[in-house]
């Protein structure tokens, strides 16, 4: 019985992950070709780990651990070869706070940045995105990404301490 229980764990296991991989190889190629591509948060790691990690804990039903849990959240970075628009929360150590708590996260768009795209020997890219004119502060973007559209994204600017994000890419939705 046990051991019927672990291989339908597993199978469930695996059918959840698949479905997350929103993109076959060929895909992946042609969207970050194209520069169009949209990524989807799933899992925000901020790099402040021993405070969150501290806050974490003291809610209830936290497991502990740095690994906050975005899936169902509306979280992405939106990018096209004109602009990058970003919708990210931000947990972690912030050096200066705006004004309006509105303005709280990692939300911008963008029209003016580089863009630098590298690929490894195995299919992987690495993506490096800079802003030039964001009001608030500008970003580096750092995206690594998977030949089967798994990404990491690595946020950073001045006035805040780097947060990670793991999902995946997502081709744009087609506008009717």
């Amino acid at each position: 019985m046990k051991r019927l229980n672990l291989i339908l764990s597993l199978a469930f296991l695996s059918i959840g992950f698949q479905s997350f991989a929103q993109t076959n190889k060929e895909t992946t190629v042609k969207i970050v070709a194209d520069k169009n591509y949209t990524f989807v948060a799933n899992t925000a790691m901020p790099m402040a780990n021993n405070d969150i990690s501290r806050v974490l804990s003291m809610m209830p039903g936290a497991q502990g651990g740095s690994t906050i849990n975005l899936t169902g959240s509306q979280y992405d970075v939106r990018v096209t070869k004109d602009s990058v628009v970003a919708f990210l929360p931000y947990y972690g150590r912030s050096y200066s706070a705006p004004l309006d708590p509105s303005e709280g996260g990692i939300k911008f768009t963008s029209k003016d940045f580089t863009y630098t795209e590298s690929k490894n020997k195995k299919g992987a890219y690495t993506i490096q995105i800079n802003t030039k004119d964001v009001k608030r502060e500008n970003y580096r973007f750092t995206i690594n990404i998977s030949t089967n559209g798994y990404a990491q994204l690595t946020a950073s600017s001045v006035n805040k301490q780097p947060i990670i994000f793991n999902g995946y890419l997502n081709e744009p939705k087609k506008k009717d």
